[in-house]
């Protein structure tokens, strides 16, 4: 297989994830990156010894690039997966995919009408941890799953919110600790449970200044299943815990923490059971972003941009399509329209 060239559509904190993913794989490495700050440009491509750019046109012009990342802040998601598939340029966009659904559904729509892959980054997917749960529902051994529930209790400092203009509004980060923090979250919840039908939610912000978004969030969900759901978000919670799943059911019941699986207990015991506890007892060695957002692996990111480049290759829609991508972004966004109406919202 010839070596896939990457492009990097925004140059910051994440982007230097991309990169380290990119660079460990095979068949694969890092062609360029853009940024509209030079200063960006030139200690980016000096580190991974690639091109770089500060005009968009440019960057996407050069023909060794068949994939680009988006790793700009939220808002700016749409401008670059647009500009990249009207070039022909397979797409890859980092958490949320954009900030309402309405953006998602564009950027959905012109990657289809030019004839490129595109792909939703949600690591924690590709955590060892939730797959094995995700494994274990479709093949029914809760039973009836009646609870489902995802707690994101991390701690931001003011400093964090302070560090960029962007931060903390809603133009651009798109809302605080569920669009930004508690997204991932989110997603392993509906990835795990279906599709939510009723959405019921109160947020306030309490913990910080100068920011326009939520810092505290309780959800409720109600699940096409018919089962009932929570989403605790907060970014308030020093000194910042890891983000928790639980799957209830009538029979059995599993919980993760990051990637460690804390409770894995099923009526009907399997060969491997015991030694899943065991090993993934305590399997987390990151801080999971819960304190420090860049207390995270580049692993997870390398997994999900292989399995896109095999999509690619294999002529299939990735693993986490745009439109599944964009599931998050519908919960998180009737959340947000639950509290300021104070109506639950149907789905």
């Amino acid at each position: 297989m010839k070596a896939k060239g990457f492009g990097i559509i925004g140059l910051g904190m994440i982007a230097e994830f991309h990169a380290s993913a990119i660079e460990h794989m095979v068949n694969a490495y890092v062609v360029a990156g853009f940024d509209p700050v030079k200063e960006k440009v030139e200690h980016f491509s000096k580190k991974h010894n690639c091109l770089g750019y500060s005009s968009l046109d440019e960057f996407l012009s050069n023909p060794d690039i068949e994939i680009c990342t988006i790793a700009t802040p939220s808002g700016l998601h749409l401008e670059g997966a647009v500009a990249a598939a009207r070039k022909g340029k397979h797409v890859i966009v980092e958490k949320p995919l954009e900030i309402t659904p309405e953006r998602c559904r564009e950027i959905i729509s012109e990657c289809n009408k030019n004839h490129v892959l595109l792909s939703g980054i949600f690591p924690s997917r590709y955590h060892e941890a939730a797959k094995l749960v995700k494994e274990a529902i479709n093949e029914g051994r809760f039973g009836r799953i009646t609870f489902a529930d995802a707690q994101i209790k991390w701690y931001r400092s003011q400093e964090y919110y302070d560090s960029g203009a962007w931060r903390g509004t809603w133009s651009m980060d798109g809302g605080g600790c569920l669009m930004n923090q508690g997204i991932h979250a989110i997603d392993l919840l509906q990835w795990f449970m279906g599709p939510v039908k009723e959405v019921s939610a109160f947020y306030s912000t309490q913990g910080h200044e100068r920011i326009e978004v939520e810092d505290n969030a309780a959800v409720i969900l109600r699940f096409g299943s018919g089962a009932i759901g929570t989403i605790e978000g907060t970014t308030c919670a020093y000194p910042g815990f890891l983000k928790r799943i639980e799957i209830l059911g009538t029979e059995g019941s599993a919980i993760i923490e990051e990637e460690s699986i804390i409770e894995w207990k099923f009526k009907k015991e399997k060969e491997g059971d015991e030694l899943i506890r065991k090993r993934f007892r305590n399997s987390t060695e990151t801080g999971g972003g819960a304190a420090d957002p860049s207390a995270i692996s580049y692993i997870a990111h390398q997994r999900l941009f292989e399995a896109f480049v095999d999509s690619l290759e294999n002529g299939r829609l990735p693993d986490i399509s745009g439109e599944s991508a964009s599931k998050s972004v519908e919960i998180i966004c009737a959340a947000y329209e639950s509290a300021r109406t104070g109506k639950v919202v149907k789905l």
